[in-house]
Order: C-alpha cells, then sequence, then structure tokens
C-alpha cells in the first residue's frame, strides 16, 4: 500500500470513545445480546463489541459521571441542536413516552459506558450517522 493510501485509510477509520461498564451490569448485558442475536444480530453483535472493548468496574469504584443502566443522561444530537434526557433501562422496564430508553436499542448500545464530555457517532435505525454528545449523568 502506499503512503498515500495509507493516510487516506487512518483518516476514514474513526476512533470508538472509552466505555467504562459495571460489572454488576456485565452477565445481564451479554445474556441480552447473546438472546438478540436471532432478532437484530447487527445491535447484538454491536453491544458484544462494546462489552468487549469496555474497561468493567465494580459499581463501587464506576465513576458517577458514566452512563449506566439506571442513569439518567441529557445528551445534545449535533446534526439537529436539540438535546434530550432519557433514562437508560434494560428492555423490561422501557417506556419511551416516560423516557425510559432500552440498553437494547441503537442510542441505548451508543450511549451505554459513556461519561460526560463524550462525543460519539451512532447510527439511527434509518442508517444515517449522527454524532451525538453526552452533557450530563445523574
Amino acid at each position: 500500500m502506499a503512503p498515500q493510501e495509507l493516510t487516506k485509510s487512518r483518516s476514514r477509520r474513526t476512533r470508538n470513545p472509552k466505555i467504562i461498564i459495571n460489572a454488576d451490569d456485565l452477565d445481564h448485558l451479554e445474556a441480552l445480546a447473546e438472546g438478540a442475536i436471532a432478532r437484530n444480530a447487527d445491535l447484538a453483535e454491536r453491544l458484544l463489541e462494546e462489552l468487549g472493548r469496555a474497561k468493567i468496574l465494580p459499581a463501587a469504584k464506576l465513576p458517577a459521571n458514566v452512563v449506566a443502566i439506571g442513569n439518567r443522561v441529557t445528551y445534545r444530537d449535533e446534526f439537529f441542536g436539540q438535546e434530550r434526557t432519557v433514562m437508560l433501562v434494560y428492555p423490561e422496564d422501557a417506556d419511551i413516552a416516560h423516557g425510559k430508553i432500552s440498553v437494547m436499542t441503537p442510542i441505548g448500545v451508543a450511549l451505554l459506558g459513556l461519561p460526560e464530555g463524550t462525543s460519539f457517532h451512532w447510527d439511527t435505525r434509518a442508517e444515517q450517522r449522527r454524532t451525538l454528545t453526552v452533557i450530563s449523568v445523574s
């Protein structure tokens, strides 16, 4: 590969932000992903990929500013400039009318484990690439 081609291929890659996962949630998240492989292989594989690259910490050591199951998170869609606050929950607790989004959705997988201030790319169900920024976690 010519040096110019190497530079082009490197510039196309996007680095995934570092994520941290609560050790208490790891088994449940892995089981959800494995159970979803037949129904939604792309999403299940994305979650397993995220879990595989995550730093796993005991609940007591998880920083308060990291998105975890049960946290409220405010994020900004950089394309539209809109902010939204949601709670990240397991699928059985999801209720979009009350702002509770499942970790087994594209946005749920994208938010999981991110610290405040992190910008990241995610692909919508309509296959649009968006950039979101985590504003706050509580």
